[in-house]
């Protein structure tokens, strides 16, 4: 089976625009990860290996995704480990030419309402300069085939309202991952918290596997009517990448060789331009969603198919979708 960094090395070409800043909003560290990732570590030298291929990656962003939890004690506040861990690697990453995980957001879980604000004040107390919010995944599916990250309709809950009402009052973001079917649930949830920053992971979770698979002809208008009506909630900020993961159905990682940034940006381009055009580049951000997409292709092809399909966008929104958005969002300074 294809994969690996000798898979992806064979796909070699130059870095598109170099100069353009970027900040990079989504990636993971863990230590250790089963297959089918071929990443089984993923750490500050694995991340730097993959950022220094001459793109500008000012910054990063680590999003949770469970590593180095507490092995003791209240099981709501085992995921404070990770934020404790990310600012260490992100302490020593301080003084080098990418602040990598600049933000840090963490996991907690929001359906603890008003309980879930000791966990929040213990993830700032641990990172007090980098720590900027939460993720709580909610995709659901009636399918076997696919993971199911929460209950049935979280989002309509009083406990998760309620925890996001906790999180917004200490002036943090709301990090989101779903199934495209839910993206109406988003919307009625963000109405719910307008003050509330909300970051919706991977173009809002479009589905081509399982029941969906060989269904482009529904789905992608479902997927496409959903990005629409989220669209429209202010507070609501997308998140442009997370298609090289196998959900999404494009079996890039199947090749004998690895896609280049050419041929993926003529097939990303149908989906993100649809997402820039709801949002605005003002309200987009690209992202590498490292190193689960790893698996499809490598980190300078991935920066040089967002360089092609975003060329005939200007300066200041291409400055957006790149870094500046990011760097708000997640007040980071560069």
């Amino acid at each position: 089976m294809p994969g690996g960094n000798d898979w992806l090395a064979q796909t070699s070409e130059e870095t598109l625009e170099p100069e353009i800043p970027i900040c990079d909003p989504h990636h993971h560290f863990w230590v250790t990860r089963p297959e089918p990732l071929h990443y089984q570590r993923y750490l500050l030298p694995e991340l730097s290996e993959d950022v220094d291929c001459g793109h500008n990656v000012k910054s990063t962003v680590f999003i949770e995704v469970h590593c180095e939890y507490r092995s003791d004690g209240p099981d709501e506040m085992k995921p404070v480990g990770e934020v404790e861990y990310i600012q260490t690697i992100a302490d020593s990453a301080a003084s080098g030419p990418t602040k990598a995980a600049a933000g840090i957001i963490g996991h907690a879980d929001l359906k603890l309402g008003e309980g879930v604000r000791p966990v929040l004040e213990a993830m700032q107390a641990a990172s007090p300069n980098r720590f900027r919010g939460v993720r709580h995944s909610v995709g659901y599916d009636e399918s076997p085939e696919l993971a199911n990250r929460d209950v049935k309709g979280a989002l309509g809950t009083d406990g998760y309202r309620a925890g996001a009402k906790v999180l917004s009052s200490l002036g943090l973001v709301l990090e989101n991952s779903l199934y495209f079917h839910q993206l109406s649930e988003l919307a009625d949830f963000a109405k719910a918290v307008p003050e509330l920053p909300i970051v919706l992971n991977h173009i809002g979770g479009l589905l081509r596997v399982g029941p969906y698979a060989n269904r482009d002809d529904e789905v992608i208008p479902e997927w496409r009517k959903g990005v629409e009506e989220v669209a429209k909630c202010p507070n609501i900020i997308m998140k442009l990448g997370g298609v090289g993961q196998l959900r999404y159905g494009y079996y890039w990682h199947d090749r004998e060789t690895a896609i280049g940034s050419e041929e993926l940006a003529q097939e990303l381009s149908p989906l993100m331009e649809h997402c820039i055009q709801q949002f605005g580049p003002s309200r987009c951000m690209f992202e590498s969603n490292f190193p689960v997409d790893k698996i499809s292709y490598s980190y300078n092809v991935i920066y040089n198919a967002f360089k092609r399909l975003s060329q005939g966008y200007s300066k200041s929104e291409r400055a957006d979708m790149f870094h500046d958005t990011a760097a708000r969002v997640y007040n980071i300074s560069d």
